[in-house]
């Protein structure tokens, strides 16, 4: 890896935000902190409460607290904004990093970006382009805040695609989400984690974990609960905030008279709850609608659990098809149905196992900055 990338400073924000990007900036500047002089600059106020519905903060939750982030930015505030990109600039660092989510986030990051100016070289990590629910001049926002910067990280060959829309021919480098490996904290066994759970040794166990949002196809994996009946050891847990809309799911599942098969969790999931879900199954299923890309892939990845996903967004650059797990279309419970019993019934789980071991280093955060490194190197 090279030397001379001397002065990072990278925004995002960190705990106590409850978000799984939290999770992405810590492991990034712990990456970058290694081999580079990095400074961490997180928000004073990421987004008002009003917009995510919930508290945004958990203070309990402290497993990647970062002694050192400053916690500078209120993203609400332009004076703010300009205060903290000048402080940034009379630091003339080699490279500043910074985090692409949301339209919300435009004004104060094009702020942040001008301010800087053309000397100082500024790369976008997009976590997406556009968002899952689109809304008016939301395409106006993105180029917006994104064209001042010099070069761009994304995910998904998807967001590449996106991204060129909106930008003619930008510097950009697609990069595997790397995996998310701090979770694993106990290294239990999956006997232990059944036991915690109080699953019996012998179940087929499914697993979908996140928050509870329409796009991500939950109702799919319901329905084909539903045509699984026959399959008496099957059990489905779900592991997330179903963000108040449980009881739309609750009339499905009584519709499919599948309850008995379900064990659910409706809340957040704090880190050091996490292991013990992806330590007790087998599988983690993501039939979502659409996407860009998935941080529990990866989460499941550092289990060395197999994935089903759908071939949506960013989804397929992860999952290799009958290596790491399998892929199907979109909007189809019978497709679950089919790879759910090809996987039992072919007890594939250790030579899925053994493909998410082979692609370890693609999915590592020595790769991801080495991606950075090769993009910025000029």
């Amino acid at each position: 890896m090279r030397e001379n990338l001397q002065k990072i400073v990278l925004i995002g924000p960190v705990y106590p935000y409850k978000t799984g990007l939290s999770y992405y900036v810590a492991l990034l500047f712990k990456q970058l902190s290694k081999r580079h002089d990095t400074e961490l600059i997180s928000y004073s106020m990421l987004y008002p409460r009003f917009l995510y519905g919930k508290e945004v903060k958990d203070y309990t939750d402290d497993v990647l607290k970062i002694s050192e982030a400053q916690y500078l930015l209120n993203s609400a505030n332009p004076f703010n904004c300009i205060k903290v990109a000048r402080k940034i600039k009379k630091q003339t660092p080699d490279l500043v990093v910074m985090q692409w989510l949301h339209p919300y986030f435009a004004p104060s990051n094009y702020i942040i970006l001008k301010v800087l100016g053309k000397k100082i070289k500024k790369l976008y990590i997009c976590h997406n382009i556009f968002p899952h629910e689109r809304f008016p001049f939301d395409k106006f926002l993105t180029r917006l805040a994104l064209k001042p910067a010099d070069c761009y990280i994304t995910h998904a060959e998807s967001d590449a695609s996106e991204l060129r829309t909106i930008i003619h021919d930008p510097k950009i480098k697609v990069a595997v989400h790397p995996t998310y490996d701090f979770f694993r904290q106990k290294d239990l066994t999956k006997e232990q984690a059944r036991n915690i759970l109080e699953i019996e040794r012998d179940e087929e166990v499914l697993l979908f974990f996140g928050l509870v949002r329409e796009y991500k196809g939950l109702k799919h994996l319901i329905e084909a609960m539903g045509k699984l009946k026959d399959r008496k050891k099957l059990r489905l847990l779900i592991a997330g905030d179903f963000c108040g809309h449980r009881e739309e799911y609750d009339a499905l599942i009584d519709k499919e008279k599948v309850r008995e098969k379900l064990i659910i969790d409706d809340k957040h999931i704090p880190i050091d709850e996490v292991e013990k879900y992806f330590a007790a199954c087998d599988l983690v299923v993501l039939p979502y609608e659409s996407a860009t890309q998935s941080g529990v892939i990866q989460v499941a990845y550092s289990f060395e659990k197999p994935v089903l996903a759908t071939m949506v967004g960013g989804l397929p650059d992860v999952v290799r098809d009958m290596k790491t797990g399998y892929l199907v279309e979109p909007f189809k419970p019978e497709a679950l149905v089919e790879k759910i019993g090809d996987f039992f019934d072919n007890d594939r789980s250790e030579l899925f196992a053994e493909g998410v071991r082979q692609e370890r280093y693609r999915y590592s955060w020595d790769r991801m900055e080495e991606c950075i490194e090769e993009l910025t190197e000029n």
